[in-house]
């Protein structure tokens, strides 16, 4: 890995109408929200973690929290992906965080990415399930919010620092990081 200094840009951004809004945040399940059983040595589904995470985040504007399915999402179908959709049209919020499977956050990408919603819609998830050990989850959820803030109307999918327009990122399986297409 290479880190290289650079000097601060300066540019004439300003937040828009989005400085006073609330957030939501719709649940899909995916690794992030996994949890280990340790009888059956599996990572199922149980209650989200989102309330917890919301919590540790400290995030202090208002926050909406859905919980529109818990999948895998290498088990999640068109009619899945259709309320996913569903539940960003009827949001009254502008600005919506998707916890996903990185499996599938593609597809569903595309599926939203195709739909006249008006609305900065950002996905993200993790490749290590939140109450793992060093997961990305906390780190990818604070920054999917941040930048839910801050973007335009789109479709984006952020993971591990970095932001993809839905129509241009695939999944590295081998490296397990997302990447232009």
């Amino acid at each position: 890995m290479q880190i290289s200094i650079l000097k601060p840009v300066t540019n004439n951004f300003t937040f828009n109408e989005k400085h006073n809004m609330t957030l939501r945040i719709l649940a899909t399940g995916g690794t992030f929200d996994k949890h280990y059983d340790e009888i059956a040595g599996k990572l199922t589904f149980a209650e989200s973690h989102l309330s917890q995470v919301i919590a540790r985040a400290r995030i202090t504007l208002p926050v909406e929290l859905e919980v529109v399915a818990m999948l895998d999402s290498l088990d999640m179908e068109d009619v899945d992906r259709h309320n996913v959709l569903q539940a960003c049209q009827r949001a009254a919020e502008t600005a919506i965080v998707i916890i996903h499977g990185t499996d599938t956050m593609r597809e569903t990408a595309h599926v939203l990415g195709h739909a006249p919603l008006g609305k900065t819609i950002i996905l993200t998830g993790a490749m290590i399930p939140y109450e793992i050990a060093n997961s990305d989850a906390l780190f990818n959820f604070g920054f999917a919010c941040g930048i839910a803030q801050t973007l335009p109307h789109g479709v984006y999918i952020a993971m591990n620092g970095q932001i993809f327009n839905w129509d241009n990122v695939k999944k590295n399986r081998t490296a397990g990081v997302f990447i232009p297409e």
